[in-house]
């Protein structure tokens, strides 16, 4: 099962320049848990809901004077568009992260998340319980 149908194509970005106050009031605004962080280069990283409390919050640093890009976890986990829904998995459990960064090739597509991929598999099994029925109804 890919995750094609699972990205989340219109993601909300922040400037590395912008402070972690103004990442969290965009996040509680739309309802996200997370913000694609742009640079001078394209995107250069992800900034959570984690990172803020782990990162700002936990270490006693204001929110209203940190940077996102100085807080920002920059090792990005990388994976395809046609990426099969195991390997994402593998990948969030190695790296210990919830959001995996998508591209297609150089090109930035997109992010999917625990929760996307979650509801795919539950989808899928969905799916697979329905037709079961039907066959053994006929």
């Amino acid at each position: 099962m890919l995750i094609t149908s699972q990205i989340q194509y219109n993601v909300a970005t922040i400037d590395e320049n912008s402070s972690a106050r103004e990442a969290a009031r965009q996040m509680t605004e739309r309802y996200i848990g997370s913000l694609a962080v742009t640079g001078a280069y394209g995107v250069k990283g992800i900034f959570t809901e984690r990172d803020l409390m782990m990162r700002v919050i936990g270490e006693g640093l204001d929110p209203a004077t940190v940077k996102v890009g100085d807080v920002t976890n920059e090792s990005l986990v990388k994976v395809m568009p046609t990426e099969e829904v195991g390997h994402c998995l593998d990948l969030m459990k190695e790296n210990r992260c919830r959001h995996l960064v998508v591209f297609d090739g150089n090109k930035f597509v997109g992010i999917v998340s625990l929760r996307d991929i979650v509801a795919l598999m539950i989808s899928e099994k969905e799916e697979l319980i329905a037709r079961l029925k039907e066959y053994i109804a006929s």
